[in-house]
This record gives structure tokens, sequence and C-alpha cells, in this order.
């Protein structure tokens, strides 16, 4: 199986796996209990907390760990909002975010918040113009706009967003999950409040994630119950993860420091993309084709849809993901592409692949080879669009 879905999910690493294994057996305790047994797993999350302060490029105290990366979104936006001003009733993100950010404001929408949202350029780049007007017109509690997209890879300018958030007396969150582990995300040194991480996107175990929240910053917790992670996130932490977790972001800061990993997997989706589009017309890179991601390729293909397309790879065992979503039975393209403004004809055929640390050049070359295949004979056989 060659698999490109990366920014969907990324294998656990073999290393992380074993770290985690003996809090699922025999060093079971709760963290929360005063004898050695369970103090043992306390020093286990410490030493988590640390090697994600790392990733993180922030202090280990303003480190929250949560169940994913949808919680820490969730648990950064309603917290900011439990703590406004009541004249600052204004929330402004993007027309790009991923759901987690999308149905978190939907519902504060609901309650009478103001959202408004920052339209994209074809290439996807934020209307930095747009914000500072809407930032300058209304009194804004949060911005909570992501750092790169989950679906185009495309890298917001999040150093300048945050100086005009700051400017405008807002808080500002990012949602880092498909950034963390690809780039230095230097918290510390950036104008950015909360940040928010999920574990399984940089080769860690599903269900884990991070909450960064800057010390002194007026943010409320929406998890009561206990007082796990300083009163914060109540609950019984899940130990093994966050150790997973923890080994994940130590790895995936050795990798950035002392290793060109990431340039071969930028070269790696360069070959594809160029193989791809030198062999098969009518395709086209959707987003800007530089800053970006390194491990991310969003592709359209004119006249096709994408659900063909993923149905054929899957038949050579390669998996990919579309840029589009199904909704009652019929493929549509996602809001991400649609705020793009990217023609329809190439946005229902669009397709991600996303690379990891596993990824290979032989890989790539088979998916390759048979691409030009697929896409022919799905123009043959299906009626244009």
């Amino acid at each position: 199986m060659i698999y490109l879905d990366n920014n969907a999910t990324t294998r656990i690493h073999p290393e992380v796996l074993s770290a985690m294994l003996p809090w699922l057996t025999d060093q079971y305790a709760n963290p929360s209990s005063v004898h050695q047994f369970g103090q043992e797993a306390r020093q286990a999350i410490e030493a988590a907390r640390y090697q994600l302060a790392a990733l993180a490029g922030c202090r280990i105290s303003e480190v929250i760990f949560t169940s994913g990366g949808t919680e820490a979104d969730n648990a950064a936006i309603t917290g900011i909002a439990a703590g406004a001003p009541p004249e600052r009733r204004t929330i402004v993100t993007s027309a790009v975010e991923h759901s987690a950010v999308r149905e978190t404001l939907a519902g504060l929408a609901r309650l009478g918040w103001n959202i408004i949202e920052i339209p994209v350029d074809i290439s996807g780049h934020l209307n930095m113009r747009m914000l500072e007007e809407a930032l300058g017109e209304h009194k804004t509690a949060l911005v909570t706009i992501m750092w790169a997209n989950n679906e185009t890879g495309v890298v917001f300018d999040v150093a300048a967003i945050g100086h005009l958030a700051r400017q405008h007396g807002a808080v500002f969150h990012t949602d880092a999950v498909q950034a963390a582990g690809k780039t230095p995300l230097r918290f510390s040194d950036m104008p950015i409040d909360l940040l928010s991480i999920s574990g399984h996107k940089f080769h860690g175990p599903k269900g884990t994630g991070a909450l960064i929240v800057r010390r002194g910053n007026k943010w409320r917790p929406f998890i009561r119950g206990g007082p796990q992670e300083r009163d914060r996130r109540g609950g019984t932490e899940n130990v093994a993860g966050i150790v997973g977790m923890g080994r994940a972001a130590a790895m995936a800061v050795q990798r950035m420091e002392h290793s060109d990993d990431n340039a071969r997997i930028a070269g790696l989706r360069d070959h594809l993309e160029q193989g791809i589009l030198g062999a098969i017309p009518d395709s086209h890179i959707n987003g800007d084709a530089t800053a970006r991601i390194m491990n991310t390729a969003n592709i359209g293909f004119d006249r096709l849809e994408a659900e063909a397309i993923l149905i054929l790879l899957s038949q050579h065992e390669i998996c990919a993901s579309a840029g589009a979503a199904c909704s009652s039975g019929s493929l549509e393209p996602s809001h991400v592409l649609r705020a793009m403004h990217i023609p329809e004809r190439t946005a229902h055929g669009a397709i991600r692949f996303s690379l990891s640390h596993f990824t290979t050049s032989q890989e790539i070359d088979a998916v390759l080879r048979v691409m030009p295949e697929i896409i022919q004979r799905l123009r043959k056989a299906l009626p244009a669009i």
C-alpha cells in the first residue's frame, strides 16, 4: 500500500509505540495519586510537556494537554469568548478554516456573536487589507486563523496577522495542526496568544493534542471536573497517549534541526507534481506553489470527479483524499476551494496528496506510472462536467 493521505493522519512511529507500551500495561497508575506508582506517571507527563514545549517553542507551563486538535480549537475559541468583555462581541476568522473552528464559530453565532470571515485569493492567501479593515471597524475579542491549510498546504503570515490583532486589542489563536512538526513554531517569539496542536499529524497517537496558552491570557477552561492541567482541563490524563505525543514531538524537533528530511519530502512532492502536470493535460496545482508546507500537493483534474479518481487509485492500493466533501450523495467542491474561487471544472476533480517521513521515491514513481492511465480512462468513460 502507498499511503499519501498524511494530512488526515500519519502512521505512528515505532519508537513512539515503544515509548507508550509500558504506560498501557505495567505502569498504569493514576498520575494524580500521591504514591510512588502514581508519581512515576506524573513525571512521565511532565517530561512529555517539556517535549511539547520544545516543539511549540513555548514555556512548559503554557502547555495544556487535550484529546486532539479539535478539542484544542474548541477550547481556545470558547475559552476566550467566555472571558471577553461585553463590548467585544466580534470574532474574525478566515473563509478556509477547519471544521473544528468553523462549527465552533457557528455555535457562537447562534448565541449572538458577530463572526466575520476574511476571504482568500485564488492562491489561498488571506486578504490582509480586509482583515485590517474588519479589525478597525469592529471591537474584536478574538482572531482565529490557521497557520497552514489542511487541503492546500498554503501557509498564512501568522506573524503579520498576530501583529494586527494586537494593534487592535484582540487575542490571536492559530490552528497549527498542519504546521506542527513541519515548520518551527517559535510561540514565545511570535505575536500569538493561543496555538492548537494534534499529535497524530506528526507520527504520534490519535486522541492526543495540546493547546498552548500564553501566560497571563484571560482564557477560561471549558472542561471541568478535576484539578488536572493546573485546573485548566479536568479529567484523568491519557498517560500513554501523552508520552507518545511527547516522543513524537521530540523526534519532530530532531528532524527539523538535524536532518534534511523535510527538504527530501518537498523534493518528492515537487517530483510528483511535475510528473503529473507534465503527463496529464488540464491538470492544475490548487494554491500557492511555494508558500506552503512541504508535504502537500492539491491537484485539480479538469472535467472529472474526485471520487472516481480516488476509487481507481485505491484499486492500485494508493491512498489519497479529495479536496471535496460528500454531501447528499453528490461530490461538491470543498469550502476551501470554493473560497479560493477555483473553477468548478477543476475543483470537482481536486485530489490532495500528502506525504510523510515514511514516503519513498519508489512510491512516488509508482503513483506517476498509474495516474495518466487513470485520468485517461476516466475522461474516456465519464461525461464531461
